[in-house]
């Protein structure tokens, strides 16, 4: 398979297999081991600034009972990050969107940015976020919730969009969902069905939760544009094979 033929691989949360998720160290990380682009996630603070961070609650990695839009900007950038046997000592912050996005663009990193549902509580601030946004070219919003793709299309219809597939997706109205470009899946949806659904549809389809060993990783589907894994490195090597 020449280079030019590869499928564009975006580490999830970074690269989350080799740091912690969503940390600075593990997109610098994914840039290190030649990812083509990173996978994050955003909520919003209580007064609507856009972090980086995947729970809507901070019990797991910060160790209190308060969800994030809870939260201040000031408190949220105070929190240490980390497993609990870990947190005190560490250095783990939650970063802003805003940095990130200056370090991605500095780097031309492609994002693949998750609207997470805090984003739904708060739908005028996801619209500030996309006024005057530049984004690395090839990157895309992807999230759950589609009538936040929608918001992103009326106010980007630059910015290519994906939905996140549920059970609850019609696979059979999937030309119906106007406002989205692409279908991001859990790799067991790497099946005819959904494939062909993605292609009858004009679709592209990435798959995530991929390790590395897929034995489809070397002959994928045309409508395969992008893989997400905690592990780039192996998928690059796993393609260049």
């Amino acid at each position: 398979m020449s280079k030019e033929s590869f499928i564009q691989v975006f580490a999830h949360r970074g690269a989350s297999a080799y740091a912690l998720e969503n940390s600075f160290k593990a997109f610098e990380k994914a840039l290190e081991l030649g990812a083509d682009g990173i996978e994050l996630d955003i909520q919003l603070s209580k007064e609507g600034i856009p972090v980086v961070y995947h729970d809507p609650q901070l019990s797991r990695l910060v160790g209190i009972n308060k969800l994030v839009n809870e939260c201040t900007i000031e408190e949220l950038l105070s929190f240490k990050l980390g497993k609990p046997w870990r947190r005190l000592f560490s250095t783990y912050k939650i970063p802003t969107f805003e940095v990130v996005l200056a370090w991605a663009n500095s780097q031309q990193l492609p994002l693949n940015i998750e609207l997470k549902s805090t984003v739904l509580d708060n739908k005028s601030a996801l619209i500030q976020i996309l006024h005057d946004l530049t984004l690395p070219v090839g990157s895309h919003f992807s999230s759950f919730h589609y009538e936040l793709l929608e918001i992103v299309k009326q106010y980007k219809p630059e910015y290519e969009t994906a939905l996140i597939a549920t059970k609850k997706l019609k696979w059979d109205l999937l030309s119906d969902y106007k406002a989205i470009d692409s279908v991001h899946m859990h790799k067991r949806y790497y099946k005819p069905r959904f494939l062909e659904a993605c292609v009858a549809s004009n679709k592209a389809c990435r798959f995530y939760a991929i390790d590395g060993n897929e034995t489809f990783l070397t002959n994928p589907h045309p409508a395969v544009v992008g893989w997400i894994t905690d592990y780039p490195d192996k998928v690059i090597a796993k393609q260049q094979r």
